[in-house]
Parts: C-alpha cells; structure tokens; sequence
C-alpha cells in the first residue's frame, strides 16, 4: 500500500446495519486524495493492525450498538485514550475495533492518529439491507471522513 493514511470500513454487508462501515468505505473510494487507501475489512477487525501497520493514520468506521437513536453518529479520537467501552457491537466480530486498537497500543503499533467513526444501528440480522436511518448516516460519515483526513494531511504537510 503506497499511503500515508487509511480509511477501514470494518463490517459484514450481509448482516443489516453491520454493513455500514463497508458502505462508507465504498462511498469514499474514488473520493479521497492522494495517499489515503479505502480498505473494507469484512475480516475479524484483529486485521485492522496489518492494514495501518507504519501508516501516519487510521480512520476507522463500523456500526455501533449503544442503544442510542439508529443512525447516530458517534466519533472518538482513540490516539490517546481508548474507545469507550460497550459501544460498539462484537457479537458478529469475536474481537472487536475497540479491541483492536488496545492491543495495537499496547504492541507500540497504533498510527499517530487513530479516529474511529461508530454509526448506531438498528438491525443486525443475516440478509437483511441498512435501515433506512442508518443508510442516511452513510453520506454524512463519508463528508465527516474527507474533513478529517483534510485536516490530518495539512497538519502533517
């Protein structure tokens, strides 16, 4: 991967709002600039310390099952302290981001910035598409993603 930073959608499209990080992900694919990678992992998010391995930064987004209202966006800026605990789901990913982003700390091998986007879903269930709610988050996470890595690339020019 020749980038400096990295956009991951983190979910499984086929388990209704699970989905949205991947949809994120393919919204920002030809929308990003030069030196920012778009990755969907629909992998254990155990894989997510390979793909920002070396890489300046991360920003990661998956469904959120807080109990808050669907579509819901929640962001966390995880460089200096972890993800709130209970946030986000793990029942479809044995080891969840929040997870892998304290062992990557602990490892030494968390990127300088490291944002995480958790949008609030309603539906989980195998088959089903986003809620509507939830795939109206899609294009206001995706606006909110090219802001930050605006910011994130002029900090680090």
């Amino acid at each position: 991967m020749n980038a400096d930073y990295v956009v991951i959608g983190v979910g499984n499209a086929l388990r209704g709002d699970d989905g949205v990080g991947l949809a994120v992900a393919a919204a920002l694919e030809d929308r990003v600039p030069p030196r920012v990678s778009v990755v969907p992992c629909e992998q254990e998010p155990s894989r997510l310390l390979d793909v920002w391995a070396g890489l300046r930064g991360a920003i990661v987004v998956d469904a959120s099952a807080s109990g808050d209202e669907p579509g819901r966006v929640q962001k966390f800026d995880a460089s200096e302290s972890p993800v709130p605990a209970g946030v986000f789901r793990s029942s479809t990913h044995a080891f969840g981001v929040g997870d892998a982003i304290e062992v990557a700390r602990a490892l030494g091998r968390l990127p300088r910035h490291i944002l995480v986007y958790g949008v609030e879903g309603a539906c989980f269930e195998a088959g089903e598409p986003l809620t509507p709610q939830v795939d109206a988050a899609v294009e206001r996470v995706a606006a909110a993603v090219l802001s930050d890595l605006e910011r994130l690339t002029d900090e680090d020019a």
